[in-house]
């Protein structure tokens, strides 16, 4: 799972852009698309892609629909029938076990999409209107990477593995692949490696690229994450990194959808502040976004939140860019949204804010969020 170079890359702000591209994408797809979503409601930003993969399998193109039985378990049995009956093969990723309201066991956290095993979008959007710009209804902050190319491959075979035999249809040959990549000059080239994190198979790759950049970054490490809870050997080399002169810079949400998350990730601005982490919380919609920046040379962007879930009960797929150009862009942009849309949390005007109720209640749920999670991912651990 090194880098490939022949990968032409894009970033993509959710909302608007990103629905126009994905329905770009699937209009234009010849072979195959492959979708892997943990959220995909039929509201109308839902049924509008429902409508494009229809017409896409009705012209011959081969549509494969994966999707998380517990998040996406309020897409209508009517949805699904229609999706089958127009040719579309849905699959669901089951828990262990799930209710309306929890559920035990893994999930399938991916947001991807593959077109023709050379285009892919890779990051945290799922297919629902809270993702979308909808009038007087701007979408939550997330970003996706679009790419095309060799890693786009790899993706297109991970999609393939995740439906084990039920796929009849020849995966498309490495020579057509080979044969596209050559269309991108050179000078576009990125180079681009896709990472993987499932603790139940042992795939710990996106981990360990967050752990790579927190100990090897030398000047400047950004970090975008909605539900911001670092372990414990996480935090310790985030403080070593700080000690080092590396400035860190965190933006998280403001305004958030999981409020318990947003204690426990709170709990933690204390120790933030006194290790001289910048904090900045994110004012505009609820944040969802997961990308990181280091050093204007390399970047992160996925599914992944830098939390246990993500580490231990989660399917994550991240792409990994080695660029500076791609880098210092998305550092720029980052900037910008701290300048902007951010409220910087100081020591002053958080000590100021909290109080003791506060306090029992954000480690609470801390305690909670770290614990019970531990327990209900125990059994996958010994398998």
């Amino acid at each position: 799972m090194g880098y490939t170079s022949r990968n032409r890359v894009q970033m993509v702000r959710g909302g608007r852009d990103f629905f126009n591209r994905l329905h770009q994408l699937i209009d234009t797809a010849k072979h195959s698309i492959h979708l892997q979503y943990y959220i995909f409601l039929d509201d109308d930003s839902g049924n509008a892609v429902i409508r494009s993969l229809q017409s896409a399998a009705a012209r011959g193109v081969s549509v494969y629909l994966h999707l998380d039985a517990y998040a996406s378990r309020e897409l209508s049995q009517k949805s699904v029938a229609a999706l089958r009956s127009a040719g579309v093969q849905v699959k669901w990723f089951e828990p262990l076990f799930k209710s309306r309201h929890f559920y035990l066991g893994r999930r399938l956290h991916h947001k991807v999409v593959v077109v023709d095993g050379f285009h892919t979008m890779v990051g945290g959007i799922n297919i629902c209107d809270r993702y979308n710009d909808l009038p007087g209804d701007p979408a939550w902050l997330d970003m996706a990477v679009y790419c095309e190319g060799e890693a786009a491959y790899i993706v297109y075979h991970i999609c393939r593995r995740m439906w084990q035999d039920k796929i009849s249809q020849p995966a498309i040959p490495w020579k057509d692949i080979d044969t596209a990549c050559a269309v991108i000059p050179e000078k576009e080239w990125m180079e681009v490696r896709v990472r993987q994190n499932d603790w139940v198979k042992r795939k710990v790759q996106i981990w360990r690229s967050y752990l790579e950049v927190f100990s090897q970054s030398k000047k400047e490490l950004t970090i975008m994450c909605s539900y911001f809870i670092p372990g414990i050997l996480y935090r310790r080399k985030l403080a070593q990194a700080v000690k080092k002169g590396v400035r860190v810079k965190v933006i998280l949400a403001g305004i958030s959808d999981i409020k318990m998350a947003k204690h426990a990730e709170r709990f933690l601005y204390d120790w933030m502040l006194k290790n001289k982490i910048a904090i900045y919380e994110y004012q505009e919609t609820v944040l969802h976004a997961k990308v990181a920046t280091s050093d204007g040379s390399w970047t992160t962007v996925g599914s992944y939140n830098v939390n246990n879930i993500s580490a231990y009960a989660s399917l994550e797929l991240n792409l990994d860019i080695r660029n500076a150009d791609f880098a210092g862009n998305t550092g720029t942009m980052m900037d910008d949204i701290i300048r902007e849309h951010c409220k910087e949390i100081t020591r002053e005007n958080y000590l100021n804010k909290v109080n003791l109720l506060m306090r029992i209640r954000q480690r609470l749920s801390y305690g909670f969020f770290n614990t019970v999670l531990k327990l209900f991912t125990f059994y996958f651990r010994q398998e």
